[in-house]
């Protein structure tokens, strides 16, 4: 369960490709941003960007970090993503497994 700036919390963002997707991965697990990084290929988006309508493949990711850390992973992930203006959400999570925390407080240091 959440405390105070205690607990679990996730981003979720898209990218072209699972390549552009494992590079973010990857530079946030070895910056102690993120515990995991679920890579979630075939995705496809409907959008409207600047009055148009469009549509693309992409692939999701879901990172998996420490409340304590969302901040600050979700403004790393905007410096280093490769689109222009990225959709990145985070949240903290409301509810977590006590194995879970112990698992992202330890992974990234909060």
């Amino acid at each position: 369960m959440n405390g105070s700036g205690k607990g679990a919390a996730l981003i979720w963002c898209p990218f072209a490709d699972e390549e552009q997707a494992a590079r973010a991965a990857d530079a946030l697990l070895g910056e102690g941003l993120i515990a995991c990084a679920n890579i979630i290929p075939g995705m496809r988006s409907i959008y409207r960007w600047n009055g148009e309508r469009g549509e693309a493949r992409e692939c999701a990711a879901l990172f998996k970090t420490s409340a304590a850390r969302l901040g600050e992973a979700v403004c790393r992930l905007a410096e280093i993503h490769p689109y222009d203006a990225p959709a990145i959400a985070g949240w903290k999570a409301d509810t977590a497994g006590a194995a879970t925390l112990d698992w992202l407080q330890a992974e990234t240091g909060n």
